[in-house]
């Protein structure tokens, strides 16, 4: 890979939603600001190697794309006899992305969380618009798929064009209909590890954005307590990152990791989020969340991990948020409290149909079926391993299976 083509890939990494959200606010047209932007990079490929790479990356992206853009609409308006500034408010050619006061991102964010888009595809829109990603990376996380949902991410862009949603920050009034889809995605973004991922070098980007992100809307709604759940969140989570593979690259399990690896300081953040969550009195998803990863993190004062707790978190979890992922952690959490076979008990209780695919399931079934010396578990472990993409995390349920 040529230096030009891995400074393009950093950019796309790192930039992808602000430089898309920047394109289409004008217009609201989504779809023709992905396909702009596609060409700029294209473009950048064929030129940064022979001409050397600018300066400022990002500006001569947006600048390249609004070319393209430009273009195309006076084509359109040759076609329509349509005057291009009837079609298009377009925004000032000279703007650069620094120049908005608010992360661009978090307002494409907040149109794709927009009463008009379904429930249903509004945090899969935000990962697709802000990151980038493809519908076949998105579909496993939501249990879709991927035709299904590549149908849906298209009629929710041309909706975003036709309804011309703005691409402004909403008011506080109309703030709590769109804030958890954004918190969803955000969580989404961080994670990348829904069909048992763990999160690869490429991939550090988006874990740094989605910190960005969330610490943004601290900024923005600091009585919010689903704001400062899903941020205590991703601190514990973050604070474990150093700790998932050992010194010889093997994968290492929360259970097993060396609390001494863990960045206390990003722990103490994570537990002060989560008290001024807690203070407000409004229980919430993200809070149960991170609550059982405080739970973990005791771990580094305690050396043991009160796994009854977890249960019992995951319990209330389920309450509010009845997903097919917190039910696997569930049984997980009460295999280890009180002995595998009410493990095993507990995931009979889902959906045999909602987990066929889900890696998640497949690994905790294995290790539990394992832990009461049970025969089927090496076909539980067979599918878990089919199920995973990350050749670090396969090469772990291998070494579990023998």
């Amino acid at each position: 890979m040529t230096t030009a083509q891995a400074r393009a890939e950093e950019v796309a990494r790192a930039s992808y939603g602000k430089l898309l959200a920047i394109l289409a606010a004008g217009s609201s047209d989504i779809a023709r600001a992905e396909d702009a932007l596609a060409d700029a990079f294209r473009t950048a490929l064929e030129i940064w190697p022979e001409r050397g790479i600018p300066d400022n990356p990002e500006a001569w992206l947006i600048t390249t794309s609004r070319n393209r853009l430009k273009d195309g609409y006076r084509s359109a308006a040759h076609r329509t006899t349509t005057r291009i500034e009837e079609d298009i408010d377009m925004p000032a050619a000279t703007a650069t992305p620094s120049e908005d006061i608010r992360d661009p991102r978090l307002k494409l964010m907040f149109v794709c969380a927009h009463p008009a888009i379904g429930d249903t595809v509004r945090a899969p829109l935000m990962l697709q618009t802000v990151l980038g990603l493809e519908a076949e990376q998105i579909a496993p996380a939501f249990l879709l798929p991927q035709a299904t949902l590549a149908q849906r991410l298209v009629r929710a862009k041309r909706k975003i064009k036709e309804a011309r949603i703005p691409f402004v920050l909403p008011d506080q009034a109309d703030m709590p209909d769109r804030l958890e889809a954004v918190l969803e995605a955000i969580y989404g973004t961080f994670a990348r590890d829904w069909n048992g991922e763990v999160a690869a070098s490429g991939e550090e980007d988006m874990r740094r954005e989605a910190l960005f992100l969330a610490d943004l809307l601290v900024e923005m709604l600091p009585d919010e307590p689903e704001v400062l759940g899903l941020a205590a969140i991703l601190s514990f989570t973050d604070a474990r990152n150093g700790a998932r593979v050992d010194s010889h690259g093997h994968f290492q399990p929360l259970e097993t990791q060396d609390v001494r690896l863990w960045d206390r300081m990003r722990t103490v953040r994570a537990r002060a989020l989560l008290v001024r969550a807690q203070k407000i009195g409004r229980i919430g998803r993200f809070q149960l969340e991170a609550a059982i990863q405080a739970v973990h993190a005791d771990r580094m004062m305690t050396g043991i991990t009160n796994w009854r707790a977890i249960a019992q978190l995951y319990e209330g979890l389920l309450q509010i948020a009845p997903t097919v992922g917190a039910a696997v952690g569930r049984a997980a959490a009460v295999g280890r409290a009180a002995g595998p076979d009410a493990g095993l008990r507990a995931l009979e209780q889902i959906d045999p149909e909602a987990v066929a695919g889900f890696q998640p399931y497949w690994a905790t079934r294995a290790h539990l079926l394992k832990a009461g010396d049970l025969p089927e578990a090496d076909d539980a472990f067979d599918k878990a391993i089919s199920l995973t993409t990350d050749p670090v995390l396969r090469q772990y349920l291998e070494r579990q299976r023998v």
